[in-house]
């Protein structure tokens, strides 16, 4: 039996089929979240995602409900290290064919484009020697829902954390913010 599930997990075992598998669902405060996962069995997983849901206080929703508020983007980061400017990094994007530069900190500069594009813009920023740090091609909220009780706050976090633990589950994006007070008793503890 063990040696069966091991073969089975290192994708040796004949007829072990993984899928990725996308569910919808909602965390405390109206958090709506998208958690991609990577299954050999959807049944279980569903039961799972589901299971982690409820008992942090949030629900699965039916496909469609949440996906609408989410953009499916590439996101290559550039290091701040670097010490380019945003016109810097604006000509560097615009050159390697990405649609749009945002400024996520202090020096600090997200690079989006198609997801289609992703791999294409990342080689264009590489060959012209722009400095990048790491990116993928994830799913970015078009809209925010904003977290004000540290209650809130607290559940949303352990739920996305407990998500982020299972095996099958590959990325989780909410689209909640966090006000700068609520993250300060955060902090306290």
């Amino acid at each position: 039996t063990i040696e069966r599930a091991v073969k089975r997990g290192t994708g040796e075992l004949e007829g072990v089929n993984y899928e990725t598998v996308t569910y919808e669902g909602y965390a405390p405060g109206g958090v709506a979240l998208l958690i991609e996962c990577l299954t050999d069995n959807r049944n279980r997983t569903s039961g799972d995602v589901r299971s982690t849901l409820s008992k942090a206080g949030g629900s699965l929703a039916e496909p469609g409900a949440v996906a609408w508020q989410f953009e499916r983007k590439g996101v290559i980061a550039i290091d701040p290290a670097a010490g380019l400017n945003e016109e810097q990094v604006l000509e560097l994007a615009l050159e390697a064919g990405a649609e749009d530069v945002v400024t996520v900190g202090e020096g600090e500069f997200q690079i989006r484009c198609e997801p289609a594009d992703f791999e294409g813009v990342r080689a264009a920023l590489e060959s012209a020697k722009a400095p990048v740090q790491g990116g993928e091609v994830q799913y970015l909220p078009s809209n925010e829902a904003v977290v004000e009780s540290v209650d809130d706050a607290r559940k949303v976090l352990r739920l996305l954390e407990a998500l982020d633990d299972h095996d099958d589950v590959q990325g989780v994006y909410a689209n909640f913010d966090v006000s700068d007070e609520v993250l300060a008793e955060l902090a306290k503890g």
